[in-house]
């Protein structure tokens, strides 16, 4: 049997395939495509019938891609980036920073700094459309790979191979415990002061939680420490009593304290914190509009938050700790 033309192949075919594999639902990926959801389905299954490969296992309760399925749909969502980038780069060619950014940033950062961010770039850059998307730094870092985001704002370190870090800021962490807790009364914290827990953490996948752990021995804490799904799940079980927590400065406002019950501590400024940064592709074409923005989020910063240069020997220091811990923690899960 000769192979299908290439030009069977639609990259709204792939688009549409692609959101049901996001949505892992028919009718959502239909609504996010705003077609029904018949057109969606009929054209679904031409595609398949054009790649000789079924791509989703259908049931009355769930859709899930074919093991087959996943290995071609990171080929169609590689190829839809590419595409985007193409009308992109074309479209910008003529204008630099304008048209849209897709802008990912951590969920532990973004609710306390994207509204700086949003306010600096329509005062620098007003023809710049910021299009906002919020995860986990490895989920933040796969959508860059695969081109569905154009850059990131996540915390040092990440893998340099194919990706370039502008460093904006340093940003230190807070110890926040409930007033009634002994911590709350000492005028000097250290770092061992954590030890003294129970640590409350971020669940796996939060780079917050690794941060966290990088600060202390975490021999000493895995047993007793408590996770939260979100920081302001993590704010309330501290304002219950359960334990105590880093913060980040800038979630560590005054307004955050749950009406007086979370106090907040400085820590050791030199050594606890992380180093925010934003991060694109090596091959990005847009690098030096990006370089631009960074340098334009670098001059003026939030308060609470300092110069990153001020903390380069901290940032070796964070790196080889995280991987240490990560060396650790992988010997334990075999």
């Amino acid at each position: 049997m000769l192979p299908a033309p290439i030009s069977a192949l639609s990259l709204r075919d792939l688009e549409y395939a692609v959101a049901v594999a996001r949505e892992r639902n028919f009718g959502r990926a239909a609504e996010s495509c705003g077609v029904s959801q018949a057109a969606l389905s009929e054209q679904v299954r031409k595609l398949e019938a054009v790649l000789g490969v079924q791509l989703f296992e259908r049931t009355t309760r769930k859709v899930e891609p074919t093991v087959r399925g996943r290995e071609i749909l990171q080929q169609a969502e590689a190829l839809l980036g590419n595409a985007r980038r193409l009308l992109d780069d074309a479209r910008r060619s003529a204008e630099p920073l304008s048209g849209e950014l897709r802008l990912g940033v951590i969920a532990t950062l973004g609710p306390y700094y994207m509204p700086f961010v949003i306010a600096l770039c329509r005062e620098r850059f007003p023809r710049l459309a910021l299009r906002l998307r919020e995860s986990t730094t490895d989920q933040l870092l796969a959508a860059l790979r695969h081109g569905n985001l154009d850059a990131v704002l996540v915390a040092l370190p990440v893998p340099k191979d194919d990706l370039v870090a502008e460093p904006l800021f340093f940003e230190p962490f807070r110890l926040a415990c409930s007033p009634e807790h002994d911590l709350a009364q000492r005028r000097n914290l250290t770092l061992r002061d954590l030890e003294r827990g129970p640590l409350l953490l971020m669940e796996d996948g939060h780079c917050l939680r690794d941060q966290a752990l990088s600060l202390c021995d975490p021999s000493r804490l895995m047993h007793q420490s408590r996770y939260a799904s979100s920081l302001e799940m993590l704010r309330h079980m501290i304002a219950a009593g359960e334990g105590i927590s880093v913060i980040p400065s800038l979630a560590a406002g005054e307004h955050t304290t749950m009406g007086g019950m979370i106090a907040y501590r400085d820590l050791d400024a030199v050594r606890a914190g992380r180093t925010i940064a934003l991060v694109w592709r090596a091959t990005e074409t847009r690098a030096a509009d990006l370089r631009e923005i960074a340098a334009a989020l670098r001059s003026t910063l939030p308060a609470g938050v300092h110069d990153p240069g001020k903390t380069a020997d901290l940032v070796a220091v964070v790196d080889s700790t995280l991987k240490a811990l990560k060396q650790q923690q992988s010997r334990t899960k075999r």
